[in-house]
């Protein structure tokens, strides 16, 4: 009786077909033609705006349109993007933090209790947050922030969805052998987080980032709701008051949403590598 023997090799890449760039360049077209649009109106007067068959090419008019936006009397966009940027990135810098750590010790620490909380934080998921609206309203008038950035910033600063997040990926990045050899060497529980557990977890953090940063740009109902009639609003309220109106133009509203869209092609950019690195990381996660 013969004896087979098979040799286990990794798995090599397969060259993709032409059907498959084909399909992908055509998805990659689809997806970054509105973007295209909204430029070629940005760039554009009235006359083409209106104009049949739509003009597909850009025009000379991007300039003009700029100065109208950030020179409008009731829209302050400068300070909106500003506001924007501040706001955005103080949420991603304490989210980052706070689910880490909370991640670490929901991953790596035992205590009574652990998984219960983890169920409360994965149920906090299933609200809509429209339906705390009225009580996080309540909450920043007593705390005498609405109106202000604070009232922005305040209920963004930690995530449920982050602390789930990081708690899968550090469970499975960080081993636990690793961390008690860190407490047998006399490692207190912060020097573990910090000199073990966020090098390991790079990939997760700056897609947890990245995902934060574009949601908290994003964002128009609560900043609507709570800066309301300041002369300080976000970017997306901007937005919404140069849309506003018995007349809207929309080569102004396109040209400021050009604008406001800048930031974020330029981070996806900088930042898409790692962003699929991390999530193709914690997808063969076992």
């Amino acid at each position: 009786m013969s004896t087979h023997r098979f040799a286990l090799r990794a798995p090599q890449d397969t060259p993709g077909t032409w059907k498959t760039y084909t399909g992908l360049v055509l998805i990659m077209l689809l997806s970054a033609f509105p973007v295209y649009w909204m430029f070629v109106i940005a760039t554009s007067t009235d006359e083409a705006v209106t104009k049949m068959p739509p003009s597909i090419i850009p025009g000379n008019q991007l300039m003009v349109n700029l100065n109208e936006v950030f020179t409008l009397q009731d829209v302050y966009f400068t300070a909106s993007l500003i506001n924007s940027f501040i706001t955005a990135t103080t949420i991603t810098l304490a989210t980052l933090f706070f689910c880490s750590l909370a991640g670490f010790a929901f991953a790596k620490l035992r205590f009574r209790g652990r998984n219960a909380l983890m169920v409360v934080v994965i149920l906090t998921l299933t609200v809509p947050n429209q339906l705390g609206v009225v009580a996080l309203y309540i909450v920043m008038g007593k705390l005498q922030w609405n109106g202000t950035l604070l009232a922005v910033i305040a209920p963004g600063l930690v995530s449920a969805f982050g602390v789930f997040y990081m708690r899968q990926f550090i469970a499975h990045a960080v081993p636990d052998e690793l961390v008690e050899s860190a407490r047998i060497d006399g490692a207190l529980t912060l020097r573990v987080y910090w000199n073990i557990v966020l090098p390991a977890i790079r990939p997760a953090l700056a897609v947890l980032g990245l995902l934060t940063f574009v949601m908290a740009w994003n964002d128009f109902q609560w900043p609507l709701i709570t800066l309301n009639g300041t002369e300080f609003p976000t970017s997306m309220v901007a937005l919404s008051d140069l849309a506003s109106g018995n007349y809207v133009i929309y080569r102004r509203v396109l040209a400021g949403a050009f604008v406001a869209t800048v930031p974020l092609i330029i981070l996806l950019l900088i930042g898409g590598r790692q962003l699929v690195r991390g999530i193709m990381e914690g997808a063969v996660k076992s």
